[in-house]
């Protein structure tokens, strides 16, 4: 089953909305991960840079110091961003400061040896920026950006008509195909676990008939509400059952109480949008009104009763619901039995109202 799930998934074209969020989730992941390969890079330019120097005589000048601020810049702004885009913006920037770094630093060596460490330096840096969680497109610019300014073959003694230097050109195209492939295969890797992950855990967590949450989630969140200190205001629960829905059933068949479910669903999306809400299951639906007032609960049950009852559909349907005070010592559990009662009561008394237990 679950590799007939899977093939299903990867049939499909993840569209450019999702695609974005897991840029995003990747990024919020791997944001540590990322401000250390800033650092380690910034620290072997450094380093590099200090032995070139002092090795080479030429000390540690002023273009040295304004690399190294430029670079200590980068990665406070990494510390404090959030955004998988404007990390796409800093790691472009970094490359374009490290590889500039790298060829003034390579050009106090002697000149046989510039094209082995900018080949060097650029598959040290291809790595690092390979298994960063940057986009497609920010990759791309940073490889054109790293062959662009550590080409071999700029500013070298290596000639393309010579073997040393078809030698280095093959080995360049091979490891600049080597990073591509492997930041390609691994994206995608990533993507489609995040994919089948999202999909699991909407299953988990949704009813799949209404797609509102289910019992699961609902369970999960009210209990976190009730954790929840101080409380500014009153928490309220609300039961709601569809009546006579056997008769629906019964009356026109399943598929049509199928679509009854999921338009009582609409509703309440509708109308209680900025609450918690969930399908408990078969007609039985919950939510959870925290933060508000005795007066704002009746006028929301209200609206409810009213959007379903005038609903223009073929098979119109009314609602009950059974309204409970979350008392600070209560449970879940006993919160919903008090609000099932008065649902109970709702019932009872003519259906198509809600009622405040007592």
């Amino acid at each position: 089953m679950y590799k007939i799930i899977e093939d299903e998934v990867l049939k499909k074209t993840a569209p450019a909305e999702l695609r974005a969020e897991f840029v995003q989730h990747e990024f919020e992941r791997l944001h540590s991960f990322s401000l250390l390969i800033f650092i380690v890079s910034i620290a072997m330019w450094l380093i590099f840079d200090l032995i070139v120097s002092l090795l080479g005589g030429q000390g540690f000048t002023w273009r040295s110091m304004l690399f190294v601020a430029f670079f200590s810049v980068l990665t406070m702004v990494l510390w404090f961003t959030r955004q998988a885009r404007h990390f796409d913006v800093l790691a472009v920037l970094l490359v374009v400061g490290l590889t500039v770094g790298i060829r003034l630093i390579v050009s106090g060596l002697p000149p046989a040896v510039h094209s082995s460490w900018l080949v060097l330096a650029a598959a040290a840096m291809l790595y690092s920026f390979s298994v960063l969680p940057l986009s497609r497109r920010a990759f791309f610019i940073v490889q054109f950006l790293i062959w662009l300014l550590l080409n071999p073959f700029i500013n070298t003694t290596t000639s393309l008509l010579e073997l040393r230097g078809v030698l280095t050109a093959c080995y360049s195209v091979f490891l600049c195909a080597l990073t591509i492939y492997t930041f390609l295969k691994l994206r995608e890797a990533k993507l489609y676990n995040y994919i089948m992950s999202r999909l699991l855990l909407d299953q988990a967590y949704n009813d799949t008939l209404t797609e509102i949450p289910n019992r699961r989630s609902f369970m999960t969140l009210a209990e976190k509400h009730l954790r929840a200190e101080p409380r500014v205001h009153d928490h309220y629960l609300l039961m709601i059952d569809i009546d006579n829905f056997k008769k629906v059933n019964d009356t026109y068949g399943h598929d049509i109480g199928d679509e009854v479910l999921k338009r009582i669903a609409a509703d309440i999306k509708k109308v209680m949008q900025q609450f918690d809400y969930a399908r408990l299951g078969g007609e039985e639906f919950a939510i959870y009104l925290a933060g508000v007032q005795r007066e704002e609960v009746a006028a929301l049950a209200g609206e409810l009763c009213r959007v379903v009852r005038e609903q223009p559909t073929r098979y119109p349907v009314t609602i009950s619901i059974g309204v409970t005070r979350v008392e600070d010592d209560d449970s879940l559990t006993q919160a919903l039995v008090k609000a099932d009662a008065a649902l109970y009561e709702s019932k009872h008394t003519g259906k198509d109202r809600y009622t405040f237990h007592k």
